[in-house]
């Protein structure tokens, strides 16, 4: 690392894309790209970007965590013949947050907006080209990279290939899409000479910052939750819990996302009229399972499970229990809990999980990577603080520019937790799963 910038993004499900660009500039002020000669973007996956026939954009980009197109997801499912199909098909089930439904939710709700659109791209692929284009590099074609595709529900990570058929069966026509690019090709080069990478989504660039092997897997707290790993091969999760999607270096990223991780905690703190750091030496001061407490984060509805109308769940409340610190330490233990389901639903589609990187504001927390070691049952790694997604977007950019290898990436590791197995944590772990069952039948 040399030197980093940041620049503020708006709150909300959707926003103008010029917001990026903006941020792009606020980032990059000062001398930041001085003597850069690369330079790749890592974006959020899944957000609709609508383009009209002059690269103008037609609305507000939505983005991943907006879910009014809930019920479009469900709507294309069945359309398809249930989810084993969808699986079979791209390997993703749609949700609220994938691309597709959201496209289905547009053409059913602002179909003139839909019929102005010539070209649909995500957030990541919109502000490379626009890198380029404003920096001199003049107008070039529109292009992605395997790993942000995947997440669109009409690409399959498998063969490589748009699945133009789905995009018919969301919007009832044909949308120009970007083309997809090899983990290391050039997006494009700006007036000054610097080369563009093809960039990738924010997870598979974590994976790509955090250099993951075998064994490895990575459960981000940051305001949602994911936990993913680097695989072989795609997978084709019927229950729509693990997404296949492709990773940044020609390989595969089983996913899982929740809605609810770092803004549980946050929550909690005001429940208890504290803040974060309170949160923490409260959740510390109980023992592990809170007392009988349990909780299901769903506050902001849920991803995975597919629960988008969902609320949160408070259960085994006695006079006893009822203190600060067991409420403390049930938000803290909610949380790694509902995360680290996906976790075990990777387990369950075969990837070896023998370590678990801990990343996402929330590990700053003693509370969470102590009590997230007891509950997975694995060693659970810290890395050094660091944005990892802009970091592993950083080590395309030098794949782009170098070719060859991928650049090899020393990753500093501030801690190391090992699995305290005990009853207690057993019996914490098996609480979460009959509360999913008793409350939502699942």
């Amino acid at each position: 690392m040399v030197r980093e910038g940041r620049g503020a993004h708006p709150n909300g499900t959707e926003v103008d894309p010029e917001h990026w660009w903006t941020a792009f500039e606020e980032a990059s002020s000062g001398d930041l790209l001085d003597g850069v000669q690369a330079l790749a973007v890592g974006g959020q996956q899944h957000g609709m970007v609508l383009l009209d026939e002059a690269d103008e954009v037609v609305r507000p980009a939505l983005l991943w965590n907006d879910t009014r197109s809930a019920q479009a997801a469900t709507d294309l499912v069945s359309e398809l013949g249930g989810a084993q199909a969808w699986a079979d098909r791209v390997g993703v089930v749609p949700l609220a947050a994938i691309t597709v439904s959201k496209l289905r939710w547009s053409a059913e709700h602002e179909p003139e907006q839909v019929e102005r659109a010539a070209t649909c791209v995500l957030p990541h692929d919109w502000l490379t080209g626009q890198i380029a284009r404003r920096l001199g590099g003049g107008a070039q074609g529109w292009v992605t990279d395997r790993g942000d595709a995947s997440g669109t529900g009409y690409f399959d990570a498998a063969t490589g290939d748009y699945d133009r058929e789905l995009l018919r069966l969301a919007v009832s026509r044909d949308l120009e899409l970007p083309t997809v690019l090899g983990p290391h090709d050039e997006a494009g080069r700006t007036g000054s000479g610097m080369v563009l990478g093809p960039g990738t989504g924010d997870n598979a660039a974590a994976a790509l910052g955090l250099g993951l092997s075998a064994g490895d897997v990575v459960m981000s707290l940051g305001t949602s939750g994911t936990a993913f790993a680097r695989h072989g091969s795609p997978s084709h999760d019927a229950n729509g819990e693990v997404a296949s999607y492709a990773d940044a270096t020609g390989a595969f990223l089983p996913l899982v996302c929740t809605l609810n991780a770092a803004r549980v905690l946050t929550a909690g703190a005001q429940v208890l009229g504290t803040d974060l750091a309170g949160l923490e030496e409260l959740a510390l001061q109980a023992e592990p399972g809170a007392g009988g407490l349990t909780l299901l984060p769903y506050l902001d509805g849920e991803r995975t499970p597919n629960l988008p109308d969902a609320t949160g769940t408070l259960s085994g409340l006695t006079r006893d229990n009822l203190t600060p610190a067991n409420l403390a330490r049930a938000m803290v233990e909610g949380m790694i809990l509902g995360v680290g389901a996906g976790v075990d639903s990777l387990r369950r589609e075969g990837v070896e999980v023998e370590r678990v990187h801990l990343i996402g504001g929330a590990v700053a927390s003693r509370a969470v990577r102590e009590i997230a070691a007891d509950l997975l049952g694995v060693p659970v790694v810290i890395p050094a603080a660091g944005e990892y997604v802009a970091l592993g977007a950083a080590r395309q950019a030098a794949w782009t520019l170098r070719g060859g290898d991928l650049p090899q990436w020393p990753v500093p590791v501030s801690a190391q937790l090992e699995a305290q197995p005990s009853e207690q944590a057993r019996k914490v772990r098996e609480r979460y799963p009959d509360l999913l069952e008793t409350v939502h039948g699942r």
